[in-house]
């Protein structure tokens, strides 16, 4: 099945269990996969047969960005329901949500959660 990917998505925003994680924000990184029938795009070349990749970001940035969450699976899923509202034409959205500056003591690239929604 065909999918359009975004990677490496930045977003600055306040979610987090400690305090100072909702005062003071952090970086928070995107990978996604959402899952929609490109085969008209592919022949036609036109935007208004796929699903527009500015759009999505422009969703997601709304969605992840507009409260504030104490866990990221509850920050992933709004995102997720966001985009499966917004977009009919995709029927699963993969996302990967990492959060590389968490507050933990240790070495480590980055901390996150995987979930995958369908229609």
């Amino acid at each position: 099945m065909d999918k359009i990917l975004i990677r490496d998505l930045k977003l600055f925003a306040f979610h987090g269990v400690n305090p100072e994680e909702k005062q003071n924000g952090q970086n928070f990184v995107f990978d996604l996969d959402l899952y929609v029938n490109i085969t008209k795009a592919c022949y036609s070349d036109d935007l208004n047969d796929t699903v527009s990749y500015a759009k999505v970001i422009k969703t997601v940035k709304k969605a992840f960005t507009e409260n504030r969450y104490d866990l990221l699976e509850k920050a992933a899923q709004v995102t997720a329901d966001a985009i499966l509202e917004e977009y009919p034409d995709v029927f699963q959205a993969d996302i990967t949500l990492k959060k590389p500056e968490a507050p933990i003591k240790a070495d480590f690239g980055y901390v996150g959660v995987f979930i995958s929604r369908k229609r």
